[in-house]
């Protein structure tokens, strides 16, 4: 019997960044890409999206007081 992590509640939407939307990304903060924060390729919330290192996910968070932010990760493999 297998759980699906993505459909808990507790789990934030993570997607796939597209290229010319990881390209706008680094522009606006002007940072490179190793300057994100790390997410394992293995990591279970991103098994779906079939992510390889260097791709960039993000994540969608949503809170009663900060309304819905998005935060990015660099997927990395061991």
């Amino acid at each position: 019997m297998s759980f699906n992590v993505t459909t808990h509640q507790l789990i934030y939407k993570h997607s796939k960044v597209a290229d010319a939307e990881k390209e706008m990304l680094l522009k606006r903060y002007d940072i490179v890409q190793h300057d994100l924060p790390k997410i394992m390729g293995q990591d279970p919330a991103i098994k779906h999206l079939s992510a390889k290192g260097g791709d960039i996910i993000k994540i969608e968070r949503e809170s009663k007081t900060a309304g819905k932010s998005a935060y990015y990760r660099e997927v990395v493999e061991e």
